[in-house]
């Protein structure tokens, strides 16, 4: 069913959620030999978030039982043929109106243009069909790693990632402006420049920064001039000062450290600390080994939200499947809200 009837917004990620949204790490020929320490670090992530909130974890059947070992119990198992992991990305991007009542925006999901996608392009019309909830049906290919939304009207992305050839090619950026902010119930966008360098995401926005609260952006920084994203986030950092949110607010923006450079061969590993996940009482961080940096992020994030309990899990080796924290989850806003 495709009803587009209501009034939607995207809840920002820091209003109350219902559950969270993951899928078990399946993809043999993309983690290659870091699959078995990838599902590691995603089973942490799994039980840190489901101290604050429902997790819903969807699964192949037949790696059900190893999920269900590592994760445990009070995890929901859903059983799904899935191509991969990374939930925000083909999820359902979840929408609400001011009768309380949830839909899911169904984007077009290909597999940002270069990796298997048969399965996962699926996965928000079955989740909105079993949940019995409303589907929107949006005509452009979008994933959820590749916008924030601040839930009064503002979008953050990039342009590297939405004006990408492999995703919208026959579109405008007028044009994508238009099918995004609708669905979203949003006015403004606000459009950084690059996200990381080799980013398998082609510039995703949850690498770079993200709203915290209404107003007030948190964005990611090189602290060496000579490495390859130095320049590209001092101009995202610009970008974010020189801008005003949908409401006219300027912005306030606050820095992070990046980590250390980790590598893959001759691939940069995604490491952002960023890409961290919003629940309800608490805040799910990425940690990489690199321990001044590590607990000067923590110390940040734990001042942005004073209220909530901030949790960091070591991450590093989520970074080898090409993403991290936020990227494998997806939050579904409570309803009558």
């Amino acid at each position: 069913m495709n009803d587009t009837k209501g009034a939607w917004r995207m809840p920002a990620e820091w209003e109350p959620h219902d559950r969270c949204w993951m899928a078990w790490p399946c993809n043999e020929a993309l983690w290659g030999p870091m699959l078995a320490r990838g599902r590691r670090s995603f089973a942490a992530v799994v039980r840190a978030i489901s101290e604050f909130e429902p997790v819903t974890l969807l699964v192949r059947p037949e790696h059900q039982a190893e999920a269900r070992q590592q994760c445990g119990d009070a995890v929901e198992y859903w059983e799904y043929p899935l191509d991969d992991s990374w939930m925000r990305d083909f999820g359902p991007s979840f929408v609400c109106n001011d009768s309380g009542e949830i839909a899911g925006i169904d984007w077009r999901f290909n597999g940002w243009g270069k990796y298997p996608h048969e399965q996962d392009r699926h996965v928000a019309k079955f989740v909105l069909e079993r949940l019995g909830l409303p589907r929107i049906e949006v005509p452009l290919v979008l994933e959820g790693g590749a916008f924030h939304v601040d839930g009064e009207g503002t979008v953050l992305t990039t342009e590297q990632c939405l004006l990408h050839p492999n995703r919208n090619p026959g579109l405008t950026r007028a044009e994508i402006e238009e099918l995004m902010l609708a669905p979203l119930g949003a006015s403004k966008v606000i459009w950084l420049g690059e996200g990381l360098r080799d980013d398998d995401t082609d510039g995703h926005i949850d690498e770079v920064a993200c709203f915290v609260a209404p107003g007030v952006v948190v964005t990611l920084i090189g602290s060496d001039p000579g490495d390859a994203d130095y320049q590209p986030l001092q101009a995202n950092l610009q970008r974010l000062r020189a801008a005003t949110d949908a409401r006219g607010r300027r912005l306030e923006v606050v820095t992070v450290e990046q980590p250390a450079i980790a590598t893959n061969g001759s691939t940069r590993l995604s490491q952002s600390y960023i890409n961290f996940y919003i629940a309800n009482g608490g805040v799910v961080m990425p940690a990489f080994g690199d321990r001044r940096r590590d607990d000067a992020a923590r110390a940040t994030l734990q001042e942005l939200f004073p209220d909530r309990r901030v949790v960091q899990v070591q991450a590093h080796d989520l970074a080898y499947g090409g993403g991290n924290i936020h990227c494998i989850t997806q939050q579904q806003p409570c309803a009558g809200r």
